[in-house]
């Protein structure tokens, strides 16, 4: 097999190369599990999660590299229930690269961690040759506490999913960079620990959390469904996209089920708690469009009811997942 840009889309090919090469020679119980960060043992159980970042262009509208940085890694902790609370950063710098540039970069991701509570302990820096490319790689460390078991395989039939907001804007947003389109669509980039730390601070029974990053809605409601043997069940109409990025998505033949985003995310929770749920993420920030979108059913697989009353199988992402989002 060679490698190739799908590789790197978050869909079907990702999937693959993690399966046949980094899972087989790293086995473990932790590991195995795939979530967004690994919850292990130690004075109390903590979240670890690492990432790396490749986006161009290195600053876009609604973000940059920097806060970008820290908002995905951020929201891989938050997604198991864990507290983040530190966070390292390495550098890879082109040679070439503009001093200006990486020092809005750094001030970006310092800005960022604060907003998002989390300290920046340890970095390292690497200059390579190039042209002047700049690539950040992360690893967070946050607390969950003892009795918090956040995570894909416990989603049950009757399970409410929900989404935390509109679709589709980071995506169309690097995309419109790079094509040089001209519009005022911006990025969703965004740390989500508010509206997480309000739902857990309120006791609501969260099965299951992921953050819709490369692959899209489609892609994450899959991994759902074939870890948890349960059926994912969403309904197009539910589905809030803003007309910006409907009208952006008709022109390219994009669908909004597979973009990227860098602030949204999915909440499988319990039915008694979903409409209290909802309501406290929509009082939340970057929230205010959440979405009650579907349920769990005893089924396999992700089906959509759409506008026209049919039935459509939603898959995972196949092939590249043009531009590079993160």
């Amino acid at each position: 097999m060679k490698i190739t840009m799908a590789h790197g889309s978050g869909g079907r090919q990702t999937a693959q190369l993690i399966d046949e090469i980094f899972k087989k020679a790293n086995s473990n119980p932790v590991l195995d599990m795939m979530e967004d960060s690994a919850v292990v043992a130690g004075d109390t159980k903590i979240a670890i999660t690492t990432d790396s970042f490749v986006v161009t262009p290195l600053i876009f509208k609604g973000g940059d590299i920097g806060s970008l940085a820290v908002c995905g890694t951020v929201n891989d902790l938050l997604m198991r229930g864990a507290v983040p609370k530190y966070i390292t950063s390495a550098y890879i710098i082109e040679e070439g690269a503009d001093a200006e540039l990486l020092t809005k970069i750094a001030a970006s991701m310092a800005e960022t961690a604060k907003e998002a509570g989390v300290t920046v302990v340890a970095g390292d820096t690497k200059v390579i040759e190039g042209n002047g490319g700049i690539y950040i790689n992360t690893t967070g460390v946050g607390f969950v506490n003892e009795n918090t078991d956040i995570k894909s395989a416990n989603c049950k039939n009757g399970d409410v999913i929900i989404l935390s907001g509109t679709l589709g804007e980071h995506h169309a947003a690097i995309l419109s960079e790079r094509m040089g389109v001209k519009n005022n669509i911006q990025s969703d980039c965004a740390p989500l620990g508010e509206m997480v730390q309000n739902m857990m601070n309120t006791g609501i029974e969260i099965h299951a959390m992921r953050d819709i990053t490369r692959g899209g809605l489609g892609t994450v409601l899959n991994e759902f469904a074939n870890v948890s043997n349960c059926g994912f069940e969403i309904a197009e109409e539910k589905i809030p996209v803003t007309p910006e990025v409907e009208g952006f998505c008709k022109i390219l033949g994009l669908d909004p089920l597979h973009m990227g985003n860098e602030g949204k995310m999915i909440a499988v929770v319990a039915e008694k708690d979903a409409e209290k749920a909802v309501q406290i993420i929509r009082k939340s920030k970057y929230g205010e469009n959440a979405a009650i979108i579907g349920t769990v059913t005893d089924g396999e697989g992700v089906t959509m009811l759409t506008r026209l009353g049919g039935r459509r199988t939603v898959t995972e992402l196949y092939g590249e997942g043009l531009p590079r989002i993160c």
